[in-house]
């Protein structure tokens, strides 16, 4: 007799952006030469004072559970970063330490959501919101932005969505933005901040990418604002992509006293801690520097700009400059509609014909919310990067011959 699977396990989706990135590798591993611009990863191998420190955890046998928010030293050293960074006066007891930014993230809706309840999210977003406000049985409420305003959600349009919803209960805001790269200043957030004070939503604050901000742009968390907006914001962070750590899962949540106490219990009974290597590896990572944060987000600012300069030449083709994060998200519109090809009529369709007969991967824009767009990472190297363009010109072209 089958088992009737639950309502969450049949409407979740898989990863678009995973399984676009599986059948890369699915190709590469056979041989074929694919330029992959799918995986949102860095391509540099984590710095090696950060390595040494896990192995030496694991020498000293350091391998046993820990405290389910974490061990006390490295909340100690993101309290001491989150003053030294953002200006936020954030005690250990208020951080709770999880394995990936996208457990924090869920933990925290967990906390706050009751079904039906409605999560505001600015698109184009990052494709695991969605399917984590669904897991949650909380609905999720898409406000489009556009290319006219660099993809930013404006106080505005944020006040006019919430006074047409019925139970409005948390904003979900990631800047520097994956896939858009877009990097909100302080002004926009004083705007939003004040909407969401007016309207007690809470705001979840993903600042994974906090570190990779490009053209001298500054990274400012709206939980910073004021005592008001700190204490009406979760923020999450951690060190997958900055540091080049994706494999280690360590993200990590600061909030409110009563959220975190909660979102812990509820970790307690799912993950209960990050491993314990991983943790001693990022107390180090956050108190050490031998400087390589710093080159790679060199080589990653060097690589956007001759990405989107690229892009940009391409007819028909047109890319914002993104200031942050490691992405770049073109329209491709034109050839959507003028094209020789019946079977493109979507992005999905497109990036599928690229990849097969072009050998380029990367990922359609309705993974993100956004159908006439496809996002590109710039994770990947210089050499890939211009081969890449090269087969995305190419394969466009041959669309309208």
């Amino acid at each position: 007799m089958a088992i009737q699977l639950s309502h969450r396990a049949k409407a979740i989706k898989p990863s678009p952006t995973l399984s676009f990135s599986a059948l890369a590798q699915n190709m590469i591993n056979e041989g074929i030469d694919v330029i992959n611009f799918s995986v949102g990863e860095p391509d540099f191998c984590t710095p090696k004072y950060i390595k040494k420190a896990g192995i030496e955890a694991i020498k000293n046998n350091f391998t046993r559970y820990t405290k389910s928010s974490g061990i006390i030293e490295l909340r100690e050293a993101i309290s001491a970063k989150l003053k030294r960074d953002n200006n936020l006066d954030c005690s250990p007891e208020d951080i709770l330490v999880s394995p990936g930014a996208k457990a924090s993230i869920i933990n925290i809706l967990f906390t706050v959501c009751d079904p039906r309840d409605e999560v505001i999210i600015p698109s184009p977003y990052w494709v695991s919101y969605t399917s984590q406000v669904e897991l949650v049985d909380a609905h999720p409420v898409f406000i489009k932005t556009n290319t006219s305003n660099n993809f930013k959600l404006n106080a505005k349009q944020l006040e006019e969505k919430i006074e047409t919803l019925s139970n409005p209960k948390v904003l979900i805001l990631n800047s520097p933005n994956n896939p858009t790269g877009i990097v909100y200043r302080r002004k926009s957030l004083e705007k939003i901040a004040e909407v969401c004070l007016r309207h007690n939503i809470l705001i979840i604050s993903d600042e994974i990418y906090e570190k990779l901000i490009y053209d001298r742009e500054e990274h400012v968390s709206i939980a910073s604002l004021s005592p008001e907006i700190r204490d009406n914001t979760v923020l999450v962070n951690g060190v997958s992509k900055a540091y080049a750590m994706t494999g280690w899962r360590l993200g990590y949540a600061a909030g409110p006293s009563d959220i975190i106490k909660r979102a812990s219990r509820i970790q307690s009974h799912t993950t209960s801690c990050v491993n314990s290597m991983t943790q001693r590896a990022v107390l180090t990572a956050l108190t050490e520097d031998d400087g390589s944060l710093e080159k790679m987000r060199c080589q990653f600012e060097k690589r956007r700009t001759y990405l989107v300069k690229e892009l940009n030449s391409i007819e028909h083709v047109t890319c914002n400059l993104p200031k942050g994060a490691f992405y770049a998200l073109p329209n491709i519109s034109y050839y959507l509609h003028n094209n020789n090809n019946k079977s493109i009529t979507n992005s999905a369709e497109l990036c599928e014909y690229l990849l097969l007969e072009h050998k380029i991967a990367i990922i359609p824009g309705s993974a993100f919310g956004t159908n006439q767009h496809v996002r590109f990472s710039y994770a990947t190297s210089m050499e890939n990067i211009k081969e890449g363009i090269k087969r995305f010109k190419y394969g466009l072209q041959c669309l309208t011959k």
